[in-house]
């Protein structure tokens, strides 16, 4: 039995891909989540053999959410459900441990086959995936964004949500004060010296949508 824990923010997703995945006699839905965050303490309660994660969840996204998995000792195995097609997202997710990454509109059909292939070691592209993305994960060319630590990936997504300073250091668990230093540091990393422009730069490089 595969034990897959689902994400995503949208309640009639998460309902479909819920039916989809229990109709599997194979599979097991261990737990369901709305964001990120959620996603990462099921994960810990459940230990699931697949997490099926949505790219786009809020308060931790997708991609976060699996590189903070990928460091457990007995982490689950991540599948990326996302509407992103270009070469850039696919590469990132690969980089960060993604072992199956499905494309929202081939969801229904693809879902099932990565989380068998995911769960028996492979890897899994949806098939619209350029072949050419899986060569390109070995250069060494860092992408722009991968400057910026964990943490700071962290504060700029909640920050670019319109979260207070107060209501960071809440969800990072750290002081008011922590949480602050945090967000100077990574404007004067990425040279961006209002919330406007953190925004922008969070939607460029796909940690919130538009």
């Amino acid at each position: 039995m595969i034990r897959v824990l689902l994400a995503d923010d949208h309640t009639i997703v998460r309902d479909g891909l819920r039916a989809i995945l229990s109709a599997q006699p194979d599979f097991q839905v261990v737990g369901e989540a709305a964001d990120g965050r959620s996603a990462i303490r099921l994960a810990q309660e459940q230990r699931p053999d697949v997490a099926a994660l949505d790219l786009s969840m809020p308060l931790l996204n997708g991609l976060e959410a699996a590189r903070q998995m990928g460091s457990w000792a007995h982490a689950p195995r991540v599948v990326l459900l996302t509407v992103h097609a270009e070469d850039r997202y696919v590469l990132e997710a690969l980089r960060a441990g993604v072992r199956g990454y499905v494309l929202k509109k081939d969801a229904s059909a693809d879902l099932v086959r990565a989380i068998r292939e995911v769960a028996s070691g492979g890897v899994y592209l949806s098939p619209k995936i350029s072949p050419a993305v899986v060569a390109a994960v070995r250069s060494p060319t860092p992408m722009p964004e991968e400057s910026l630590s964990a943490r700071e990936r962290e504060v700029l997504q909640l920050v670019a949500e319109g979260k207070t300073t107060k209501e960071i250091a809440t969800l990072l668990g750290v002081s008011v004060k922590t949480a602050d230093a945090h967000r100077t540091r990574l404007m004067q990393k990425l040279d961006l010296h209002d919330i406007a422009g953190l925004t922008r730069y969070a939607i460029r490089v796909g940690l919130i949508q538009p």
